[in-house]
């Protein structure tokens, strides 16, 4: 898939290890929503999404890292199973997804380097629409996942569940939402998945359980709770019942991610979570620190 000019697509994993230790999140974008380049790029017209790619790798727990160089088009690859952006790649047989890690972290200079497997237990094909007017799409590919880590830098291997999706869109993130609040939280026999979106044209909300098995369900989730603010001020909410901030992970100008407790479905639940503030993002000041974080080669 071919994101228009303009437009983006990301493919979405993230993963606790079974004993809370250890955490990931791996990001693979074509037109970084994230990126003041491409923010910059847009302001002369339609800009190539391509040309501004990226693979986002955090690492949570003793050995923390974070990643994010962008790259322009002639560093990626593409086919209708495999991704390379860089160093780094991604490859689905139908089954499995495997990343291939090469990346250099922001802003110590710390490489990242080893391979993470994902497994499905169900591969789901339901696409949502996240705005009026069909703009902005989601589909979780493997909501309920196990996901294997092994990586030589640092030097960690860890397995756990873990979480694939996918977004596309036509335009900007900015031009159509305000504040993008979603959580995922494994439950004993699936994964819940919550949206919390002002979007420019009236508030949306979504609560989806998918069952380990494959298949989906809508549910009634809790009212929406306001969480505390974040050291930037960035709000946080989310329809957990007693939901509570267990860590936060991630503390930008316009983007949080937290681990968060809660109930969900009468259970008791850890969810992560992330909340943004596109107002925020398209702040001149915030774009310009972003280039400390997301230096561009190419």
């Amino acid at each position: 898939m071919t994101p228009p000019p303009g437009g983006y697509i990301w493919w979405y994993v993230d993963a606790l290890s079974d004993d809370g230790t250890y955490g990931i999140t791996l990001i693979a974008f074509l037109g970084s929503v994230f990126s003041p380049y491409y923010a910059w790029a847009r302001r002369g017209g339609l800009a190539d999404p391509v040309r501004h790619s990226a693979l986002n790798v955090a690492l949570y727990g003793r050995e923390k890292r974070w990643t994010m160089t962008e790259r322009g088009a002639g560093a990626v690859q593409r086919g209708a199973d495999h991704l390379a952006i860089g160093p780094s790649s991604l490859h689905w047989d139908g089954n499995a997804l495997t990343v291939q890690i090469a990346e250099i972290g922001m802003p110590i200079p710390r490489r990242v380097r080893g391979t993470v497997r994902l497994y499905p237990s169900a591969v789901e094909t339901r696409v949502q629409t996240l705005d009026s007017a069909g703009r902005h799409r989601w589909r979780p590919i493997g909501p309920c996942s196990r996901v294997e880590v092994k990586l030589e830098q640092p030097g960690i291997s860890w397995s756990g569940p873990a979480y694939f999706d996918t977004n596309w869109g036509e335009r900007p993130l900015e031009d159509d939402f305000v504040l993008w609040d979603w959580g995922r939280a494994p439950l004993p026999d699936g994964t819940a998945v919550l949206y919390d979106l002002e979007r420019r044209d009236g508030p949306m909300t979504l609560a989806l359980r998918y069952k380990a098995s494959g298949g989906v369900e809508d549910f009634e989730p809790p009212q929406s709770m306001e969480l505390p603010k974040t050291g930037w001020r960035v709000r946080r909410r989310i329809g957990l019942g007693s939901p509570s901030v267990i860590e936060t992970l991630e503390d930008t100008p316009f983007y949080a991610r937290s681990i968060l407790g809660g109930e969900i479905l009468c259970q008791p639940v850890t969810m992560m979570h992330e909340s943004l503030d596109m107002n925020r993002f398209t702040m001149p000041m915030v774009q310009a620190m972003l280039t400390c974080r997301m230096p561009r080669r190419g």
